[in-house]
């Protein structure tokens, strides 16, 4: 099979039975995928600046980040071929090095200490130059060297956000310790801290001081921090070696979750900022593989792995052009944060580094296997994040219920991102990321109404734990002071963390999500004064499509709505409390599609203390039977709700007051 873009899509193998894909297909794959930028290097190869629109960090900085990039997959070719160089990367990049560390050339680059997007550039480059020592760096004559170790010394003793970044000064301070360059030992030492303070149960790190939980997790924090062990010389000295056995042990955990986040279409979950970036979601797969301290074997590991690649392929990634655009399967710009420019979608590369890995490691010789999806029915609660893992085998989607995610610290009052401060995510939907829901959120949501239809925002809530049910029922919980977010004016790309605006304070809703076999109970409740808030809406899964999904609505026997696309449909069926029900329509807001669909319910403001409930699904087809909700007064202010499942499964939870 080929796609419009020209790629050929590899036929199921024997040792790669369920994706086809074999490693021989990845190598060509990413020599066309190079091979492809060469009509947009600049004369001295210092450049790659792509079609697109820039960053707010200009166009120079964009031709580096183009370069240093795509340079991330010319090393891992040459590494995983021991510098077998066909094809004259070396010799390009090398050239384009030249060039773009002189500062009398016309090419020369921005220095990390003018421009802070530099400073995530030169770890590529120090990461890259250290893995292919043999075969560029030392052959590079001294006056390359020594301006490169000039331009990468900037980075010494500078601040850096305190997120995933403080790997970028690692990695590039490393590098200079081992070229013999200035380096900080004071630098390191308070990034390993920082790096520690980020770590969360099960295997989790936050992206920073917040509820930053997202594919930054695999494709940095935990990628990272093992390259730069087996790539430097620092285990014993920079590193103790307990440390590095912590690492190592933590991204085995995050595995077992990672690996149950990927939809059976090989869909990485769409949830988090710089999703431009695709199968960079990978990384960490090949990093349990090329360290060995993954619990998943090597088959699944590829099927995974391949799972990603082949999703993306045969929906026109790479485009026609051979070239990775700002979207997700096309080119679709509003899907990109402020700092995103057209050479930005090249930090996918990281996941193709399995192709540093020699055609007869394990993980490219053994038979796929299955994903966990793809033998039986998946449901697992994860600690750090708040998410609740839902996995039918029969629709192939994954969904997350999220009660603990939205990119800020409690207490805190702005609007709610999309990508982050939804009630849910999955591997088949995207909350719309433009137009009339980002300030008033509808999908997947539990808002307050005022009198002229503005929705309450939720970021800032409190996370109030995940539990396993009895019943094989999952159940978690969320809880804060929803407050309105007049964003006025305030138009521009962010950095996917939501916005700030005048803002009015409404009463305390709590939400608690019971699932399960993937059905969901969503209950609501709200405490105080209601504010300006007149009704209550709470919104389903949005489906995109590029005809109009159908839709339908009624009030018999209770309030319900559906929208329906040919392989999905979302659903509302009220429980208690509900009156009115309805499909939101909206068009051009989604890289999905050209039309998102969202079924909603609506009640008046209950009064305090009373509880809302509808049954939430996404999936392939309807639930014979819904379940039935009993909701009583538990005696300490808070509610105990008992759900009657198809089948004669009982679940009993109770909902606190907070």
């Amino acid at each position: 099979m080929k796609p419009n873009n020209g790629v050929d899509v590899p036929a199921r193998s024997r040792i790669s039975p369920r994706t086809g894909w074999e490693r021989r297909h990845w190598a060509a794959l990413a020599d066309r995928m190079l091979k492809a930028l060469d009509a947009h290097r600049s004369p001295g190869g210092a450049r790659v600046l792509l079609p697109g629109p820039y960053s707010s960090s200009g166009p120079d900085s964009d031709g580096l980040e183009g370069y240093a990039r795509s340079l991330l997959l010319a090393g891992f070719r040459i590494a995983g071929e021991r510098g077998a160089d066909p094809d004259h990367l070396i010799e390009r990049y090398a050239a384009g090095l030249a060039a773009g560390t002189d500062p009398h050339h016309p090419e020369a680059w921005p220095r990390p200490d003018l421009v802070g997007q530099a400073k995530v550039e030169a770890a590529s480059l120090a990461l890259i130059l250290q893995l292919t020592k043999d075969w560029l760096w030392d052959k590079l004559d001294d006056r390359v060297r020594e301006a490169t170790v000039a331009w990468l010394s900037t980075v010494v003793n500078q601040p850096y956000v305190r997120n995933n970044w403080v790997w970028f000064r690692i990695v590039t301070e490393s590098f200079l310790r081992e070229a013999g360059g200035p380096w900080s030992a004071a630098d390191i030492e308070e990034d390993l801290a920082f790096h520690a303070s980020m770590r969360r149960a099960g295997g989790w790190l936050a992206d920073g001081e917040e509820r930053g939980y997202d594919h930054y997790v695999g494709w940095a924090l935990h990628t990272y921090p093992l390259l730069w062990t087996r790539l430097f010389d620092v285990t014993g000295s920079l590193c103790p070696p307990e440390v590095r056995a912590g690492w190592e042990a933590d991204l085995a955990r995050y595995l077992d979750d990672a690996v149950r986040l990927v939809g059976a279409d090989g869909s990485p979950l769409l949830q988090g900022r710089s999703l431009i970036y695709r199968y960079a979601a990978a990384a960490p797969l090949w990093m349990g593989a090329l360290t060995g301290a993954g619990r998943l074997s090597p088959g699944l590991t590829r099927r995974a792995a391949s799972g990603m690649l082949d999703h993306f392929t045969r929906r026109q990634v790479p485009d026609a052009e051979g070239l990775l655009t700002l979207g997700w399967h096309h080119a679709w710009p509003g899907i990109r944060q402020s700092y995103s420019g057209p050479g930005s979608p090249y930090w996918a590369a990281k996941g193709m580094l399995g192709l540093a890995l020699p055609a007869d490691h394990p993980v490219w010789t053994a038979v796929e296997e299955p994903l966990p999806l793809e033998e039986s029915d998946q449901s697992r609660a994860v600690e750090a994040p708040g998410w609740l893992v839902s996995a039918r085998r029969a629709d192939g989607v994954v969904t997350v219920l999220n009660h603990g995610t939205d990119h800020a610290l409690p207490g805190t009052v702005r609007s709610d991102a999309p990508v982050y401060a939804r009630l849910g995510y999955s591997t088949a939907t995207l909350p719309p990321l433009t137009g009339p829901t980002v300030a008033d959120p509808l999908d997947n949501t539990v808002t307050l109404l005022d009198a002229d239809g503005r929705a309450s925002h939720r970021t800032g809530f409190t996370a109030l734990g995940t539990h396993e049910l009895p019943g094989g029922a999952l159940m978690a919980l969320s809880s804060g002071r929803v407050h309105w977010v007049d964003l006025t004016g305030d138009t521009g790309l962010d950095h996917g963390s939501g916005r700030t605006g005048p803002a009015t304070p409404g009463p305390v809703v709590t939400v608690a999500s019971v699932v399960r076999d993937g059905v969901e109970v969503r209950l609501a409740r709200v405490e105080g004064p209601p504010g300006p808030a007149v009704r209550l809406r709470l919104g389903g899964w949005p489906l995109t499509a590029d005809t109009p999904p159908g839709s339908d609505s009624g009030h018999a026997p209770k309030p319900y709505a559906t929208a329906s696309t040919e392989g999905l449909t979302s659903r509302l069926h009220a429980l208690t409390g509900f009156a009115g029900a309805g499909v939101h329509t909206e068009e051009g807001t989604s890289p999905l599609g050209r039309f998102t669909a969202v079924p909603w319910l609506t009640a008046e403001v209950p009064a305090p203390g009373t509880t809302l409930a509808a049954v939430v699904t996404l999936t392939r087809e309807a639930p014979a039977h819904h379940p039935t909700l009993q909701v009583r007064p538990d005696g300490d202010g808070g509610h105990l709700a008992r759900v009657d499942w198809p089948g004669g499964v009982v679940t009993q939870a109770r909902i606190r007051k907070v």
